[in-house]
C-alpha cells in the first residue's frame, strides 16, 4: 500500500495511524507470518472495485472473511500435497464434510456413501441430508455394489479409503471410472492418507477432504479442515464457502503450516511404531482380529500396497467373543500411557472403544467381538506394547 503523509499532528490521531507499515531492510523469515485481519484497505476505490470484481475467480486479500497470506500459504502445501488445482480452509474437518456436501448437492439429488465413512459423516445424512430431501444410500466398504446402487438421481459418490475404524479399501480409480461414465463427482475423505500415504486426486477423485486437525497439525492443538479440489470441480465450493463465510483463523493456519513441515518425518516414526505394535497383537491369544491394511492379513492389502506409499499410526483390534464390552473397558482403564481419546494424528498413543454396529450399517457386525482403536504415538512401542501387557491383564481379571 502507498504510504500517504498523516495531516494531522495530534498524537491521538498519530496513535491510530501510525506504525501500519514498519519499514525493515533485510530477508524472509523462514515460516510466513501470521497475518490477522478483517478489514483490508486500498490505495484507491479504483482498486478496490478491481480487487472485489476478481476475487470470485482468483484468490486475493480483499477481506478476512475471504482468507489472508497465512491462509493462502496453508492453501498451497495442501494442494501441493493433494496435487489439487486449489483447497479451502474450514474450522474443523466435519465443517469441510458438511461444506462439501452442500456445495455439490441440492433437494431431490440422491448421493452414495461408503459404509466406512467415519461416524459424524453419517449423522449428518439424517440431520442435514434427509430435511432437504437429499436421499443418501450407503454402500459397501470395499465397493463392490456401487454400481448396482446408482440411480438415475445420483450425482455423488463419496468414499473413505481406509475406511473409518477398520480401514477397509476401496479401488478407488475403479469407483473414478464408473463415476466418469455417468457424470458423477467422486469425494474421497483423505484424512488417514494424510495427501502422503495416500493421493485421492491421483486416483482420479475430484474432490479430497481432509482434517488437518489429525496429522497435518500433528500435536493435537488446533481444529482444522481442508477441502482440495481439481479445477473441473472447484468453483462450486469457492462459491458456496464465500456465500456462508468459512474461514479460519490465521493463527490456527500458522500452528497447521508448523506441524505439516514435519508430517513425512512422523508419519515415518508412527508406521514404524505401529506396525510392531500391530505385529505384537496378532500374537494375543486374546485377539481375534488386527486391523492394519500394511498387515498382510488384511482383506485390503493388495489394493493398499498399489495405492499407498506407507501406512500410519492407526490400528485396530478384535478380542474374541468371549470378552464383552465391560471386559473391554477394563483393558482400556488399565492403561496408563494411551490417552482416553477420540481423535488421533498427534504425537501421543491414544485409545477407544469403537462401536461397529453402529458405525456400520451394510456390513454386519452382530457377530463380532468388541473393536478397540489405537493410535500409536512418538513414545518407543516396548513401552506401548508393556502397557499393553497390563491392559490385557486387567481384561482377564
Amino acid at each position: 500500500m502507498n504510504e500517504k503523509p498523516l495531516p494531522a499532528s495530534s498524537p491521538l490521531t498519530r496513535l491510530v495511524h501510525a506504525g501500519k507499515q514498519p519499514a525493515f531492510e533485510g530477508g524472509q523469515p523462514v515460516n510466513p507470518p501470521v497475518v490477522r485481519a478483517s478489514t483490508v484497505l486500498f490505495d484507491s476505490t479504483a482498486q478496490q472495485h478491481a480487487m472485489r470484481a476478481r476475487r470470485s475467480e482468483e484468490r486475493l486479500f480483499t477481506y478476512g472473511a475471504r482468507g489472508n497470506p497465512t491462509n493462502f500459504a496453508l492453501e498451497d502445501l495442501v494442494s501441493e500435497l493433494e496435487g489439487a488445482y486449489r483447497t479451502r480452509l474450514f474450522p474443523t474437518g466435519l465443517a469441510a464434510i458438511a461444506m462439501t456436501l452442500l456445495s455439490y448437492l441440492k433437494p431431490g439429488d440422491h448421493v452414495l456413501m461408503s459404509d466406512s465413512v467415519y461416524e459424524p459423516a453419517r449423522k449428518l445424512v439424517d440431520s442435514f441430508l434427509a430435511p432437504y430431501n437429499i436421499r443418501c444410500t450407503f454402500f459397501a466398504a470395499d465397493g463392490s455394489d456401487v454400481e448396482e446402487k446408482i440411480e438415475a438421481g445420483t450425482r455423488m459418490i463419496y468414499a473413505e479409503c481406509p475406511g473409518s475404524l477398520v480401514y477397509e479399501m476401496c479401488d478407488l480409480p475403479q469407483l473414478a471410472r464408473l463415476a466418469r461414465a455417468r457424470g458423477l463427482l467422486l469425494v474421497a475423505d483423505n484424512t488417514w492418507g494424510s495427501g502422503c500415504q495416500y493421493r485421492p486426486l491421483a486416483l482420479g477423485a475430484d474432490v479430497s477432504i481432509m482434517a488437518a486437525t489429525k496429522y497435518l497439525s500433528g500435536h493435537s492443538d488446533v481444529m482444522m479442515g481442508t477441502v482440495a479440489t481439481t479445477k473441473q470441480a472447484w468453483q462450486p465450493l469457492a462459491e458456496r464457502s464465500d456465500a456462508f463465510g468459512m474461514t479460519v483463523s490465521p493463527d490456527d493456519a500458522y500452528l497447521v503450516l508448523r506441524g505439516a513441515r514435519s508430517l513425512a518425518a512422523r508419519l515415518a516414526m508412527h508406521e514404524g511404531n505401529a506396525l510392531q505394535v500391530a505385529q505384537w497383537l496378532q500374537t494375543r491369544s486374546e485377539v481375534a482380529t488386527v486391523f492394519c491394511p500394511a498387515l498382510p492379513s488384511h482383506p485390503g492389502h493388495a489394493l493398499w500396497q498399489r495405492d499407498c506409499t506407507g501406512t500410519n499410526g492407526l490400528i485396530s483390534f478384535e478380542l474374541n467373543k468371549d470378552f464383552d464390552k465391560a471386559a473391554a473397558e477394563r483393558l482400556i482403564d488399565g492403561l496408563a500411557l494411551f490417552g482416553i481419546g477420540a481423535s488421533w494424528g498427534g504425537y501421543e498413543s491414544l485409545v477407544t472403544l469403537a462401536n461397529m454396529r453402529r458405525a456400520r450399517s451394510v456390513a454386519d457386525w452382530s457377530g463380532r467381538g468388541q473393536v478397540i482403536r489405537l493410535h500409536i504415538g512418538l513414545e518407543d512401542p516396548a513401552d506401548l506394547m508393556r502397557d499393553l501387557q497390563q491392559g490385557f491383564a486387567a481384561l482377564a481379571a
